[in-house]
């Protein structure tokens, strides 16, 4: 489907010579004089390899189709990540590269959002935020203040976060998958 270059947003997924490469930025960009330009900041999804074009507003760009769908993570084997189409439970091995950094947070039973292009998949989202226990932490030191002071901590699936004083191990906390950042104590 082709679409105006100054249409593309964050995200949208375009067919270039027969490869798809993902949207990072798109900025418009209106000089004093001479033609209007969109400057498109993308990253192939093959091989992850980042490139800039420009187009000129009026351009056409081929967008691909990206399908969108939930589905359920199961489990991780030599093949891959494991999920499941909760309506047609149909089985899809997402490989380590499109999963990367996510992989801690990866639970299983866990809804995400699976994009994929020709039944291939391209990219996944996860929740925004995930439930996590402490393991370990380190113990309060005296004068700290609740408000000003976090301590390192050490997650069950074994990332380092900052949590504040008041947080013991085996406590139950919720962590933002984008940074692994501390949001609140679980609530269950």
């Amino acid at each position: 489907m082709k679409v105006i270059a100054s249409t593309l947003r964050k995200g949208n997924v375009v067919d270039i010579d027969g490869k798809l490469y993902v949207v990072l930025t798109a900025q418009n960009i209106h000089p004093g004089k001479g033609t209007p330009v969109t400057q498109l900041d993308m990253r192939r999804i093959s091989d992850g390899v980042k490139v800039s074009e420009r187009y000129r507003t009026t351009e056409q760009v081929e967008r691909a189709f990206v399908e969108d769908r939930e589905h359920t993570y199961l489990y991780e084997d030599g093949e891959g990540f494991h999920f499941m189409n909760p309506e047609t439970y149909e089985q899809v091995a997402v490989p380590q590269d499109i999963v990367g950094d996510l992989k801690p947070y990866l639970q299983e039973g866990m809804a995400v959002m699976l994009s994929t292009h020709n039944g291939v998949p391209i990219a996944l989202e996860l929740p925004a935020r995930v439930t996590l226990e402490i393991v370990e932490t380190e113990p309060v030191v005296k004068g700290q203040t609740a408000s000003s002071s976090y301590k390192p901590a050490m997650l069950s699936n074994g990332v380092r976060t900052m949590v504040p004083p008041h947080i013991q191990a085996g406590t139950r906390v919720v962590i933002m998958t984008e940074d692994g950042s501390y949001v609140e104590r679980a609530k269950d």
